[in-house]
């Protein structure tokens, strides 16, 4: 008899604890753009349907491309930066002006953003060592200077150095597991290249579908470069995929849309808490499946 009540018990207590996760993830659905007419996230590559979803939060980190784990998606001429602004100025992928990608951002409007804030840079016949070339034009790129007159009036891809990645988080309890759902790419204009302000300033943000489809999936320039085996390069959307990029968190979903430094004094503060919390979220998946 007694177990028949302990058993009872644990039937009502596991009826609640679903019923608490389910209305989470909805609520959760809801406020971060996951509902649509089908229940589906359309900005998501792989989606999967709401129903589905039993817990979910929302991340955003900030990668240096120049730090080494991240140089991969930024080898010489195949910055990954390069490849969206090439990808804007050729109108396959669509620029956005924050990452609820509700709002495009014409054409326009993004060459502005990545125009250098000064007079054009004049080059000086003195400096032509500098290009690899001589006075005639050449280059040991095989191009010359003019072919190059384009990339003079706006930063080089090398120079948008910092990335932030939104993603969302989430249980699939079809799969029982976590999943990390890509869902868009920011371009960050480093503090130090923006002399009006002195502060970082986003360029424009991108869906990640939008690049897997139109950028990334299929292309053969689109490289995770291996440097120490060309065979072992692997497609952007496969890096993604893989979570080789290395990045800082910086927020996460909070009442306030605060970023974590705003929560915090002091920079060794914040990033003890972005740690901290890091480590929580892969404690609380380990205990998902302990219980």
């Amino acid at each position: 008899m007694k177990n028949s009540n302990k058993l009872f018990i644990w039937n009502v207590l596991s009826l609640f604890l679903f019923s608490s996760l389910f209305m989470i993830s909805f609520s959760n659905a809801q406020e971060y753009g996951m509902e649509s007419d089908d229940g589906y996230n359309a900005n998501s590559v792989r989606p999967v349907n709401e129903s589905h979803i039993m817990f979910q939060k929302s991340l955003w980190h900030r990668v240096l491309l120049n730090q080494k784990q991240n140089q991969p998606f930024f080898a010489e001429d195949n910055e990954i930066t390069k490849h969206i602004i090439d990808g804007v100025k050729r109108g396959i992928i669509t620029p956005y002006r924050n990452d609820s990608l509700q709002t495009r951002m014409s054409q326009e409007d993004f060459l502005a953003n990545i125009e250098l804030p000064s007079e054009p840079v004049m080059i000086c016949y003195d400096d032509m060592e500098d290009w690899g070339g001589d006075i005639t034009g050449e280059n040991n790129w095989g191009g010359n200077i003019a072919g190059e007159a384009e990339y003079l009036n706006e930063y080089y891809p090398k120079q948008l150095d910092i990335l932030e990645i939104k993603t969302h988080v989430f249980f699939d309890k079809t799969r029982n597991r976590m999943i990390n759902d890509i869902q868009s790419i920011t371009i960050i204009l480093p503090a130090d290249l923006n002399p009006s302000t002195g502060l970082e300033r986003p360029i424009a943000t991108f869906s990640y579908k939008d690049l897997v489809q139109n950028l990334f999936r299929d292309n053969s320039s689109a490289i995770h470069y291996n440097e120490r085996n060309r065979q072992g390069n692997l497609n952007l959307e496969e890096a993604f995929d893989l979570m080789l990029s290395s990045g800082t968190l910086v927020k996460y979903t909070n009442g306030k849309n605060d970023y974590i430094m705003d929560m915090y004094e002091g920079y060794n503060q914040s990033l003890l808490a972005a740690q901290n919390y890091q480590a929580n979220m892969v404690e609380y998946e380990s205990n998902l499946w302990e219980n």
